[in-house]
């Protein structure tokens, strides 16, 4: 049995899954609309916890807390999409889920979502299936180099991937990976790496934000600029694809395709590279930079409320704190026009999203 959907009043509980700067900025944006959150997460001391009616501190395989925090709430999303899609299903004959766990099925393992990207017809790198140093070898054959191997499920932020060059080993790149099962993508030399957030209601309603252009240092998010620097035209195709894609899964609520822009000739395409269906670091500009912003659109979405349309305010530039980047935030409150946002974690680690800076300028 599952449960559908119906529209939430404003004064019903939405639990989350997940307690990190995501869920505490979804509960954020729930509190403004009236709504309560009760935020389920394994980790102690999880920022979210910090701003919402109701914590369960429990595995996500837990199933008696699973079932407790079932009982108390209307509705249920998530901020990340590595919740195991067993944990999603268990609760989705409880109480509603938005995303569908089907999705999740999909988009947690890089070989599913890729294979249902080309079904649709939208393009993507060269990609083939890993699962033995054999395979790999047949693999590269197909795929060429340089490639990348990547794990095909949790994986983020560069981590579980190894680059295979010409004259590189490709078993020490199956062993760095920790020989599991991997997809093969052919190396794309892309111009740029962009993103399109995109809300998709329960009634089927579609809103797209601005096209970001992205910028990574070691495999992280730095900056994000809105609007990228690309053609309108290119534009354009790159939020028509982020559509199809949510109209494709019937998708309800907010989710990101991250896609490169590459030469074909003498014109630009883009590549679809990986869908996060959830709510995305490349969209927190709209916190600051729109009248709308991801987080509350997300909200709308699952509670089956209008959508809002996306207005942006000016060009826009995020910039992500990371690690002990967060120590300069004394720095950004000097600075006219930045809106800071500290996401309260207990710890700083190297390679952690502590923080990040918002700024907007006239056109």
């Amino acid at each position: 049995m599952t449960f559908t959907p119906r529209p939430l009043d404003p004064d019903a509980t939405i639990g989350i899954l997940g307690g990190g700067q995501l869920g505490r900025m979804l509960a954020l944006a729930a509190a403004r609309l009236g709504f309560k959150c009760h935020v389920l997460c394994p980790e102690p001391l999880s920022c979210a916890f910090d701003v919402v009616r109701r914590v369960t501190e429990a595995d996500y395989t837990d199933k008696a807390a699973l079932d407790r925090f079932a009982d108390d709430i209307d509705l249920i999303t998530y901020e990340f999409e590595n919740v195991p899609a067993e944990t999603a299903a268990f609760l989705a004959a409880r109480k509603p889920v938005l995303p569908d766990p089907k999705v999740l099925a999909t988009t947690q393992d890089r070989l599913a979502e890729k294979t249902y990207l080309t079904q649709l017809g939208i393009p993507t790198a060269r990609f083939a299936a890993v699962d033995t140093p054999k395979a790999l070898t047949r693999a590269l054959k197909e795929v060429g180099r340089p490639a990348v191997l990547k794990t095909r499920r949790f994986g983020y932020d560069g981590k579980g991937q190894a680059a295979i060059r010409a004259g590189d080993d490709p078993d020490a790149a199956w062993r760095e990976i920790g020989a599991q099962p991997a997809i093969l993508e052919s190396f794309v030399g892309f111009e740029r790496e962009i993103s399109v957030v995109v809300a998709r209601g329960l009634d089927g309603q579609i809103a797209c934000f601005d096209v970001a252009e992205n910028e990574h240092r070691d495999h992280i998010l730095k900056v994000s600029r809105v609007p990228a620097a690309i053609a309108p035209a290119l534009a354009e195709e790159a939020r028509r694809i982020a559509c199809r894609i949510a109209d494709a899964f019937a998708y309800t609520g907010v989710l990101a395709v991250e896609m490169f822009v590459v030469a074909e000739g003498r014109r630009q395409a883009v590549l679809v590279n990986e869908i996060a269906p959830r709510v995305h670091n490349s969209g927190h500009w709209t916190l600051d930079g729109c009248s709308v912003s991801q987080f509350e659109q997300h909200i709308r979405a699952v509670a089956g409320w209008p959508l809002a349309l996306p207005v942006r305010h000016g060009r826009a530039e995020m910039i992500n704190l990371i690690g002990a980047e967060v120590e300069e935030w004394p720095k950004w409150l000097a600075v006219p026009g930045a809106s800071l946002h500290l996401y309260g974690k207990s710890s700083v680690r190297p390679g952690r999203k502590m923080g990040h800076v918002t700024r907007v300028f006239a056109e």
